[in-house]
């Protein structure tokens, strides 16, 4: 399997690195909450490309978002300026790729995916310079978007003035993307990139004494990350690669909206969670779907309504109640839309392990958490399609 305890404890770091350390900050700034909104943001920016009939390579715009992310990881809290100072040197820039790959090569147990990281690091464009440059424009704004928050908290200074002028003038240089113009002029989906971006403000486990602290957003990215890998084990097609990840990365978006009910609650009863289904349906309708284009609601809600249900496309319709087996014998193929309810559910389940589980590891401890750590691995001693979670949970030790 490509998901492995070294990969995930990787991914995990990103929970543990501050950004604008170096600046007052009414709240923790999280690498793996930015990335993940940098995500939803080059989600938006490649829909709007796609509108202006412009082909996009969806696979490698997540690859490259995941590889960055990792690479972003390895270099730890290093700031933008200095990175791109740097990235102008090729010969400093592949010294510092070679060291990246190095420390990656030792986590990564996957061949296959070993070969395309040292690939992206050595040829970040792999030929696709749209990808790259939604992914660059996506990382602007969401950087921009961070910035207006401690810019109320720090008083007014010429380095502030410096640095904002600095990102609106690079985000100049990508207004030859439809998307970055609709963000720039205040257009409705910059509505929707604030709504998500909000996912970042609402900490799990809230009831709950933890370190890190993780908010809803980040760990959509990482349920996110970890869905693809699982489909990228089951030889998922490009369509199917496509649905995992963002399925992940959409999967909580309802809570922008309701806020984070916890799954005891949800479960208390199966009228309670059918009626939580409805409000979620409810509030989707009236206060996310307005904020994007008509042409995108369908697939959002694709993602977002029964989002843990293994679903095809079939002559038009929506059919659900398969199994990973089924769909990877069967239905393996782009036109049936094919989407991986169980290995998204699997990866959230993995994503609240690995959160009470690095937190008693790091010596916040409850009984809660070690019940929850504990129930979580119970739960999940099962094969979904080819990934053995048993085995897979069997790598961390108990808390």
């Amino acid at each position: 399997m490509i998901v492995n305890k070294s990969l995930l404890q990787e991914l995990f770091r990103a929970f543990h690195i501050q950004r604008w350390n170096d600046r007052v900050r009414p709240m923790e700034l999280l690498e793996m909450d930015k990335h993940a909104h940098k995500m939803i943001i080059a989600y938006c920016l490649a829909k709007y490309e796609e509108g202006e009939g412009k082909k996009v390579n969806w696979h490698n715009l997540i690859k490259g978002g995941i590889y960055e992310l990792l690479r972003r990881i390895t270099m730890s809290d290093m700031k933008s300026p200095i990175f791109n100072k740097i990235r102008k040197n090729k010969q400093v820039f592949n010294r510092l790729n070679k060291y990246v790959f190095s420390e990656l090569e030792q986590i990564i147990q996957s061949d296959e995916i070993k070969k395309e990281i040292k690939h992206y690091l050595d040829n970040e464009t792999n030929g696709d310079k749209l990808s790259k440059r939604i992914l660059e424009a996506a990382h602007i704004f969401a950087s921009y978007w961070e910035f207006r928050i401690i810019k109320l908290s720090n008083p007014p200074s010429y380095q502030s003035i410096k640095i904002e002028t600095e990102l609106l003038d690079t985000l100049d240089f990508y207004k030859d993307l439809a998307g970055v113009r609709r963000l720039t002029q205040m257009h409705t989906i910059s509505n929707f990139i604030d709504l998500f971006g909000h996912l970042r403000f609402q900490i799990r486990w809230a009831q709950l004494p933890r370190v890190p602290k993780t908010s809803v957003l980040g760990h959509s990215l990482m349920v996110a990350c970890t869905a693809y890998f699982f489909a990228r084990d089951n030889n998922a097609c490009d369509k199917r690669l496509f649905n995992d990840f963002f399925g992940g990365l959409f999967h909580d978006l309802p809570e922008a909206v309701t806020r984070d009910i916890i799954s005891p609650v949800k479960k208390s009863s199966k009228e309670f969670e059918k009626l939580i289904k409805d409000i979620e349906k409810e509030l989707a309708e009236q206060e996310i779907y307005p904020l994007v284009e008509k042409n995108w609601k369908d697939e959002i809600s694709y993602f977002i309504s029964d989002e843990f249900d293994n679903k095809i496309i079939r002559d038009g319709k929506i059919a659900s109640g398969l199994s990973v087996d089924e769909i990877n014998k069967n239905y393996n193929k782009n036109k049936f839309n094919p989407y991986d309810g169980q290995l998204v559910k699997a990866a959230d389940c993995l994503a609240a392990f690995m959160e009470v589980w690095n937190s008693c590891r790091s010596g916040i401890k409850t009984d809660e958490l070690s019940n929850a750590a504990r129930k979580i691995k119970e739960d999940e001693q099962k094969v979904i399609g080819k990934i053995d979670l048993k085995e897979l949970y069997r790598e961390f030790e108990e808390v």
